[in-house]
This record gives structure tokens, C-alpha cells and sequence, in this order.
């Protein structure tokens, strides 16, 4: 008859289930097999390949939203200004269309208008380039039609011919200048 004892695994002596005694030192690695690591590389293939899908598709939309802003920019970018031109413009025509003869009227109708103007100007970003007699040329500001012999220091401004103006620190047109010649 065999020991009750010898054939209980949890009374066996524990030299003999080596398992049960291992330490994390002792522990013996058991690598995946190339199944399991193909199948694993295949899941991460498929889920870079989502990222990537998704990654573009989000850039291709942002692309195609910035795209569609610009155009729209434009498109609208003198709405503004127009709106502000609109009075301008109709000052403009009820002054043609004043037949009284009064020169003072029509002289306050042409006021108001240019108010107006100057309004719209200033709610643009339409500043003036107005320089002064004896200004320095400045070939970023100004263009010299012409030099005339003057007792003034050479290449001042003796004489504006036509104001310039910039949109935004950018030149629309130059002053238009009459400058001493060296």
C-alpha cells in the first residue's frame, strides 16, 4: 500500500516541485512563441496604419477648412472698406444732382463727403503720407518727381505734389514729391 502522504502534492517535499521554490532570480523567461509575436507585430501594423489614416485625414481637413478661409478672406476683404465707401459715394451723387446754385451748399455737401472719406480711411487702416517741406526724402515714403536748384539742404522736400498713403504699413502709393537738388 502506498503512504497516503507521498501522493498529496501538497505534502511533497519541496526540493522536489522546484516551482514552487523559484525567487524572481531563479524565474526562467518563457518566450512567445513566433505566432503569438507575428500576430502582435500584424495588431500594432493595423493599428499604426489607423493612426496614420486618421493623421492624414485630419490634415487633409484642416487643408481644406484653411483653404476655404482664405478664399472666403479674399473674397471679403475689401467688404469693410465698401461699406464705408457707400455714403462717400452718395454724398458724391447728391452733390452732382444739386441744381440750386449755391456754391456754399455745394461747398458743405463736398465737407461732409470728404469727412466721410477720411472716416471710412481711418476705420480702414488708410493713413496718410503726408510730408513736410523740409522733410528728408525717404524712398520708402516718397517718390521724387522732380529736383529743383534751392538754397534748401539737397534732397529735402521743397514742395509735395500728391499725399501718399499705406494700408497697414504698407505703401499704397508714394507721396509725390519736388525735391533740392545736390
Amino acid at each position: 500500500m502506498m503512504n497516503h502522504e507521498q501522493n498529496n502534492p501538497e505534502t511533497e517535499n519541496p526540493v522536489e516541485n522546484p516551482v514552487e521554490n523559484e525567487t524572481a532570480e531563479d524565474a526562467v523567461f518563457v518566450a512567445p512563441s513566433i505566432d503569438d509575436l507575428q500576430a502582435r507585430i500584424a495588431e500594432l501594423e493595423a493599428q499604426l496604419k489607423d493612426e496614420q489614416l486618421r493623421a492624414a485625414a485630419q490634415v487633409q481637413n484642416l487643408t481644406r477648412r484653411h483653404q476655404t478661409e482664405m478664399q472666403d478672406a479674399h473674397k471679403f476683404a475689401a467688404f469693410k472698406f465698401a461699406q464705408e465707401m457707400l455714403p462717400v459715394k452718395d454724398y458724391l451723387e447728391m452733390a452732382l444732382l444739386d441744381q440750386s446754385g449755391q456754391f456754399d451748399a455745394l461747398k458743405m455737401g463736398v465737407d461732409m463727403t470728404l469727412k466721410q472719406l477720411i472716416s471710412a480711411f481711418e476705420k480702414s487702416s488708410v493713413k496718410e503720407i503726408n510730408p513736410q517741406i523740409g522733410d528728408m526724402l525717404d524712398p520708402n515714403l516718397h517718390q521724387a518727381m522732380s529736383s529743383e536748384p534751392s538754397d534748401a539742404t539737397p534732397n529735402s522736400i521743397i514742395r509735395v505734389m500728391q499725399k501718399g498713403y499705406a494700408l497697414n504699413e504698407r505703401i499704397l502709393r508714394p507721396a509725390m514729391v519736388v525735391v533740392a537738388a545736390a
